[in-house]
């Protein structure tokens, strides 16, 4: 452990903010800049989801960053290669093909975040001691969360007043190299800042080695007892909070003859990025408590309907269309916070209930991959339903697609897997706070 030649206060923040930035990049402030630029709904919807597969996927390679010679040298390096990337983004708007040339550096934006993120959390498990890791775990989550308050609250609202002035293209451009020389910033610091986090040496530290452990850590997931009841209740959980999530922030930009609240990019930024993005923080906090305090069986459906019911603010707003951004503010907030207090139910399900046994860290990460798949898929497809009902009808169907979760809710496996490996196998670690 390095944790007394650096300490703890003067790397997680900023470890994490780097977690986080590069995600909300490309979560969040791509399918605005889209819109900006002209881009339909669907095809926002179509291209921001084949983007996030790479958090699909990141667990079959997350074992073979074993590998390399430290957590520290992965962390560094795809911290200064997604600043890069997040750089060629800028450069791509320039671009004859600017919109496929666009997609394609934010494809290895996300691959390069996704793959962050393993290092990332396997750093701070590793530097940390238990008593250590959970005082800083609120930390964790904190300033993740810088990463959607500065990207909305403060580079889309930039972004809104430099289209004013600089044009819609160069207004983007300048917060992809904003956002470019943030990242290669924090990556030298953390060349300096961070602990070395060596890997372990095996006695079977091999890329083939590594594969026949993958290959034992995906057969024991599926061989769970429930388990495919389990994976389809962690697929339907975000199915009209990926659509929500996708269509919402395009709702509030598209123009009233839309449909839309014709809201400005600056505005969309102030209602998001600051009350919004509060409210989710304080949901996040207040869910974890109501369930530690009811027990994560009594609390799930409460949890599922705090997700997807708050979503009737907006078929509140795009049946009447309030122009005061106050009431947008207040509304967006009363979802937000639904969103962040119930988002604990599935966290805790696949911590708790899915990942335990043999190799529990793994199967987390797998869990969170199916997650993703489940947000992608319903991403993916939100546009063409928007596009086909128009956006009042279109929030109907959203409240409509959590039915099934919430009946499914009441037939899920509850109890984590006992069995005779339920002790974490070598080399295994206890998971990371949920965010």
């Amino acid at each position: 452990m390095e944790t007394s030649a650096r300490r703890p206060q003067f790397w997680v923040p900023t470890l994490y903010f780097a977690q986080g930035l590069p995600y909300f990049a490309v979560a969040l402030i791509a399918g605005l800049m889209f819109k900006s630029l002209g881009v339909a709904n669907e095809d926002i919807a179509h291209w921001t989801a084949y983007i996030g597969t790479a958090w699909i996927f990141k667990p079959l390679w997350s074992p073979f960053l074993e590998l390399a010679p430290s957590k520290k040298a992965v962390v560094v390096t795809f911290q200064l290669l997604g600043g890069a990337c997040l750089g060629l983004v800028a450069l791509a708007l320039h671009l004859p093909m600017w919109l496929a040339a666009s997609v394609a550096m934010l494809g290895l934006v996300a691959i390069s975040s996704a793959t962050h993120d393993i290092a990332c959390d396997g750093l701070y498990i590793a530097s940390l001691t238990k008593k250590q890791q959970a005082q800083y775990a609120g930390w964790t989550g904190t300033f993740f969360n810088a990463g959607r308050f500065i990207s909305l609250g403060g580079l889309v609202i930039l972004a809104g007043q430099l289209e004013k002035t600089q044009g819609v293209t160069n207004a983007w451009t300048i917060i992809f190299l904003i956002l470019a020389g943030t990242m290669i910033g924090l990556g030298l610091y953390h060349a300096a800042a961070l602990p070395a986090a060596p890997n372990p040496r095996g006695s079977d530290h091999t890329a083939a080695g590594v594969a026949r452990t993958l290959r034992e850590v995906i057969v024991d997931y599926l061989n769970k007892p429930g388990i495919w009841v389990s994976i389809l209740f962690i697929i339907l959980f975000r199915a009209g909070e990926a659509q929500v999530q996708t269509i919402g922030p395009l709702f509030l930009r598209d123009a009233v003859e839309k449909g839309g609240l014709g809201l400005s990019t600056a505005e969309v930024g102030i209602v998001y990025g600051t009350s919004g993005t509060v409210a989710f923080i304080v949901g996040s906090i207040a869910g974890g408590y109501f369930t530690s305090w009811l027990g994560l069986r009594r609390a799930i459906l409460p949890l599922i309907l705090a997700v997807n019911l708050p979503n009737l603010v907006f078929w509140y707003l795009s049946t009447w269309h309030p122009h005061d951004l106050v009431i947008v503010g207040a509304a967006l907030s009363a979802e937000m916070f639904g969103y962040g207090f119930g988002f604990v139910g599935i966290i805790l399900y696949m911590m708790q209930v899915v990942a335990p046994g043999k190799y529990t860290t793994a199967h987390y990460a797998f869990s969170t991959g199916i997650m993703q798949l489940g947000f992608v898929l319903f991403k993916w497809i939100s546009g063409d339903i928007q596009a086909a009902l128009g956006y009042q009808r279109f929030f109907v169907w959203v409240l409509v697609a959590a039915i099934p979760v919430a009946v499914l809710s009441q037939f899920i496996p509850m109890e984590s897997r006992v069995a005779e490996d339920a002790e974490p196998a070598a080399g295994e670690q206890p998971e990371l706070a949920a965010r």
